[in-house]
């Protein structure tokens, strides 16, 4: 994986409406420096965080068919930009991120909320409900949105694409990738917690602070991951279920294969994106959302339960 990593990295540098090779570079750095770089890094620090941020969540709602866009989160985390761009425009980036990730916190508590009222035998209600109200987080956005004359700006998060992606607009995605350690080091408890609440307190693990960490972190990272590139979907759901298939479910071993994985189908899924209908490009989360959407169907309709 790592290998395969390196090699589609040093692809993508060279993928672009520009031209660039070994002698331009030593002539002129500046497009690789400024623009090849930064992107790669960028897709490659995505992937892996919404990837880890996908197996979290499901481990802590004990079911196998969601993940951040699935949930509720990431348009609950629209909703926040909305509203600081709204009211405090002139915020910093900082600053808009915080409110983004305390709405996303908030949505996604919404959601646990929903889904402790469901019967734990019909484990395929939980994803369609959170359709369901991630929908209409998702209406209400739009109808903000509109009011504010904002729909361009939605547009752009909801698209998840690397295009305006050049040094000094993705560093904060090396915050998403510190969650995503973050996530690592508490990979036993996680795993723990994935027995549910019960199984989990009559261990011995403190349920409710693994919970909350877990939950902070999936908030943290889509409100990173949407203030700087947009909603890439179905990459949190799709990548775990395909590590936990061959892996099992000890994240201490396969959260680097989740996190590996996941960097690789994003970093692929650009740049697919900029050589389809090259020299225009199609938005990662588009070249991506047709296949995990055609995976989720299968999971949804397949005979094996995978929740």
């Amino acid at each position: 994986m790592a290998l395969a990593l390196c090699v589609l990295s040093l692809c993508s540098l060279f993928i672009g409406v520009a031209d660039l090779s070994l002698s331009s570079i030593l002539d002129d750095p500046q497009v690789l420096v400024v623009s090849r770089l930064p992107r790669t890094l960028a897709a490659l620090l995505t992937g892996a965080s919404v990837a880890v941020a996908g197996v979290i969540l499901q481990l802590l709602v004990c079911n196998r068919f969601v993940e951040p866009a699935t949930t509720g989160t990431s348009e609950a985390a629209i909703l926040g930009l909305l509203a600081v761009t709204i009211w405090a425009p002139a915020w910093p980036i900082l600053g808009k991120m915080a409110v983004a990730a305390s709405a996303a916190l908030i949505g996604t508590f919404g959601f646990l909320a929903l889904t402790r009222k469901l019967p734990p035998e019909q484990p395929l209600l939980i994803p369609l409900v959170g359709l369901i109200y991630g929908g209409i987080l998702g209406a209400a956005a739009t109808f903000v949105a509109f009011q504010a004359d904002l729909i361009q700006y939605l547009g752009v998060w909801m698209s998840g694409e690397f295009s305006g992606v050049v040094a000094g607009r993705y560093e904060l995605l090396w915050l998403a990738g510190g969650a995503a350690l973050l996530a690592y080091l508490a990979a036993d408890q996680f795993t723990v917690a994935g027995l549910g609440r019960s199984a989990s307190l009559s261990l011995g693990l403190r349920y409710h602070q693994v919970l909350a960490l877990g939950i902070v972190t999936v908030a943290l990272v889509s409100a990173l991951v949407i203030v700087t590139v947009g909603v890439l979907p179905f990459i949190g759901l799709v990548v775990p279920n395909v590590v936990s298939r061959v892996m099992g479910d000890n994240l201490r071993e396969s959260l680097p294969f989740v996190a590996g994985l996941g960097a690789g189908l994003v970093l692929l899924s650009d740049m697919i994106g900029r050589v389809v209908r090259y020299p225009y490009e199609v938005p990662a989360g588009t070249v991506f959302g047709i296949i995990g959407a055609a995976v989720f169907l299968q999971m949804l309709l397949g005979r094996r339960s995978y929740a």
